[in-house]
């Protein structure tokens, strides 16, 4: 007989007692030749700066509203914060369109608000990783501002040109502009290239004055003492110059034509010799080109590139009302693991800024499983191999937030995919019903701190609507639930925080096939544990391995007993267990 029980167990006793044996069992572990790093064994919290805590009332979340909270940010068990972009910008594209890449935005505060973010973030034990806008600028930058003025401006090859006496420019496609990565100057009757919005002009890598620029911009925040880089759309940031003729249609494979040419590899090594490996600090690039082999050439170690690939491969699955197949989630996971088993390591999400929230994507927003299937979720990003990457919100089970009409929308990218399905002459009830299911906007409601006018985020307007659900889904509630969303997640950090075997073990898929329940075992030496994980509202039941013994319970997100007879488990709907194996 299997029997799995104690499922709720108290803190004290989860994690506070150990016996002699999983110390000794520890200790082993830790003598091992593992390549030991931070950024492997820490969880990464994401803030989206302007919607996270509003100090002086003006409606934007700014660095001393997130001082004011490093105590509750401490309390999480996290490890580091990757924040979004905060440098001065016209903010077009919230941000990421960056005007002067050493100069702080009113909105957030000023360097020594920065400063003193920071260095509280640090006597707390918590890295800071900086988001680098670096494949383009904003047309407001002074590069920018100069070159397109004169063709012989000293920053004219900080950027892509192509002289109208040559034509019109071979096509290129624009992920935020519907007609197209070209627009024309007329004082130097030039087009310049932009891969993103009009006012975002891609920046030109195989200029190495440009590089260098950028390395000076890195060191210029290494040394505030800033732990780690997030290169934002990096892997498109090398550009064949004699801009090629791509094929009619070439847009379906975007990355193919666009992302991790072969020359960024030396322009990585260049990066590595200057700034990360003299100041100590790890990257990651956005995006992992089009094939494994593509994603180790950036992060093995013998590279000497990057740390941390970060692939988008599962995002697609859940972009539409009509959800996703549990088995090609799975596929999808576990072929990225099984890729960076040996060599090299990964990044693990969810969500983030890009994409709407996981609770509506993967989980269930209905008031008797959105708890329990944000749980479940949490439960899997913090027990897989690989960097946990987890979003602000997402340790509440944040969801989306209804906007029916595009006038609703500010997002750049919302706007120009309506403005290309209309042209297109697609069926925009239709399209309206996926973009406010799918929008990233979902992801970037302000953070639901009470029950409080405004949920506690301002005194004063807020630049983006609250979710009205905050009255019931915030942090001072949830702080005092037991079994909120909120306190689950604490003790799964803590457990992650303390089991190697969460990081570095090996993982094997159990039941790949199976249609509700998401299963396998993390291993490191003589230690394992078993995740069970219910993707579903309906009870599972899942055979498990020939001879396999379960022990205690590690955690769990229910509280009554749940007994398995003849080697099968049953699970309630979303449950989410990890046991120690005998």
């Amino acid at each position: 007989m299997l029997r799995l029980s104690l499922l709720l167990i108290a803190v004290s006793v989860l994690f506070e007692c150990s016996d002699k044996k999983d110390s000794a069992n520890d200790n082993a572990i830790e003598e091992t030749k593992l390549d030991r790093q931070w950024w492997k064994e820490g969880t990464l919290y994401q803030i989206y700066p302007q919607s996270f805590k509003d100090s002086d009332g003006d409606g934007y979340g700014d660095f001393r509203g997130i001082f004011d909270e490093l105590d509750y940010l401490e309390s999480l068990g996290i490890t580091a914060v990757w924040m979004n972009p905060f440098f001065e910008s016209p903010m077009v594209d919230n941000g990421y369109d960056v005007a002067d890449y050493r100069a702080i935005h009113p909105r957030y505060g000023t360097m020594q608000d920065f400063q003193e973010m920071i260095n509280g973030m640090k006597e707390r034990g918590i890295k800071f990783v900086l988001d680098v806008v670096v494949n383009h600028s904003s047309d407001q930058h002074k590069w920018f501002q100069s070159a397109k003025k004169s063709r012989d401006s000293e920053y004219r090859g900080y950027y892509h040109w192509w002289p109208a006496e040559k034509g019109e420019p071979p096509y290129r496609y624009s992920l935020f502009d519907p007609e197209g990565g070209w627009d024309y100057v007329e004082e130097t009757d030039a087009y310049y290239l932009h891969t993103f919005a009009e006012a975002q002009p891609d920046l030109n890598w195989e200029n190495p004055k440009l590089r260098q620029e950028v390395y000076d911009i890195m060191k210029f925040w290494a040394e505030k003492g800033v732990d780690g880089f997030r290169m934002d759309a990096f892997q498109f940031a090398s550009k064949d110059t004699t801009y090629p003729e791509f094929p009619d249609g070439y847009e379906s494979e975007f990355i193919k034509y666009h992302g991790l040419r072969p020359q960024l590899h030396g322009y990585l090594k260049e990066m590595y010799l200057e700034v990360l490996k003299p100041y100590n600090v790890y990257a990651v690039a956005e995006g992992a080109g089009s094939t494994f082999e593509d994603a180790h050439d950036l992060v093995d170690a013998d590279r000497e590139e990057l740390q941390v690939a970060y692939h988008f491969d599962y995002v697609d699955m859940s972009k539409t009302p009509d959800g996703y197949e549990l088995s090609e989630f799975k596929e999808v996971f576990t072929r990225w693991d099984s890729a960076f088993a040996k060599e090299g390591w990964i990044a693990i999400f969810l969500s983030n800024h890009d994409n709407a929230r996981l609770v509506n994507r993967f989980g269930d927003t209905r008031p008797a499983y959105r708890t329990l299937s944000a749980q479940m979720l949490n439960t899997f990003l913090l027990s897989m191999r690989g960097t946990p990457y987890t979003y602000y919100g997402d340790e509440l089970g944040m969801t989306n937030i209804d906007m029916l009409t595009i006038e609703e929308y500010v997002d750049i990218d919302a706007i120009g995919k309506y403005e290309a399905a209309v042209t297109k002459g697609e069926d925009i009830e239709e399209f309206m019903k996926v973009l406010n299911y799918s929008s990233r906007e979902n992801g970037r409601t302000p953070m639901q701190w009470n029950d409080s006018k405004n949920a506690g985020f301002t005194v004063g307007k807020p630049w983006k609507p609250i979710n009205p659900n905050y009255r019931e889904v915030n942090v001072a509630e949830q702080n005092k639930n037991p079994k909120s969303v909120l306190n689950h997640f604490r003790k799964m950090t803590r457990l992650r925080n303390e089991k190697l075997v969460l990081v570095y073990g090996d993982y094997d898929l159990i039941a790949p096939e199976h249609e509700q329940v998401y299963a396998y075992t993390r291993t490191l030496e003589n230690e394992q544990v078993l995740v069970l994980l219910n993707f579903t509202d309906q009870m599972a039941e899942l055979t498990l391995p020939n001879e396999m013994e379960v022990g205690e319970v590690l955690i769990s997100n229910y509280a009554n007993e749940v007994v398995g007879n003849g080697g099968k488990a049953q699970l309630a709907p979303y449950q989410a267990v990890i046991l120690k194996t005998d």
